[in-house]
């Protein structure tokens, strides 16, 4: 049986830790978004996606959408699954495509990551020569970010960097240093990282 076109869904919070009053709010997808939304959760699997179709249900930003159970073959899927992007290793980083960084730091339990944008990190603090952007860039130069994946959830690539404990600290204060006090006291948080991705839209 194939997909329909519109797709009548249902969707309310899904914040964890309490039971949600928010009422369900009903919309209407394209089916291309409905899958769209499934990859950017499971991947690009077209098993898991048939599965997750059957069973109705995904949550998605916090919010949980239900929708009929719909049945496809495996086929339709793999062909609507077909125009969504690939990883692609072959990619080289470009300085210009990014248009957020990723700080992880820590492990185990104790990971964490905290997106910071382009936006942000580009203002300059008064009479600064260099945005944080613009250190960030520099340190890319110097050791080249490698590929990692192509992530759905982001619809862009991911390169990475990783660093050592020492770089980590001296790249975080050097950011801390150009950025503006605003921004400062917005990263007085911040950890120094073990790794850096840079988010490059496709």
């Amino acid at each position: 049986m194939s997909l329909p076109e519109q797709i009548p869904l249902r969707y309310s919070d899904d914040s964890a830790g309490y039971v949600s009053m928010s009422p369900v709010v009903k919309q209407t997808f394209r089916c291309c978004e409905l899958i769209d939304m499934i990859v950017s959760v499971v991947g690009k699997d077209p098993a898991r996606v048939q599965q997750v179709l059957q069973t109705g249900a995904v949550v998605y930003n916090d919010y949980r959408y239900t929708w009929d159970c719909l049945t496809a073959d495996l086929s339709e899927i793999v062909s609507l699954l077909a125009p969504i992007p690939d990883d692609d290793p072959a990619r080289s980083f470009a300085p210009s495509e990014p248009s957020a960084v990723l700080f992880e730091s820590g492990g185990g339990t104790q990971r964490s990551v905290i997106e910071i944008s382009r936006r942000d990190a580009s203002a300059k603090k008064l009479f600064g020569k260099a945005s944080p952007w613009d250190l960030l860039l520099q340190f890319a130069a110097n050791d080249a970010p490698h590929y990692e994946k192509y992530s759905h959830s982001r619809h862009a690539d991911l390169f990475r960097l990783t660093l050592s404990y020492e770089h980590g600290q001296q790249l975080l204060a050097a950011l801390l240093d150009a950025a503006p006090r605003a921004l400062r006291r917005r990263w007085s948080a911040l950890r120094p990282p073990t790794a850096i991705k840079f988010v490059c839209p496709r």
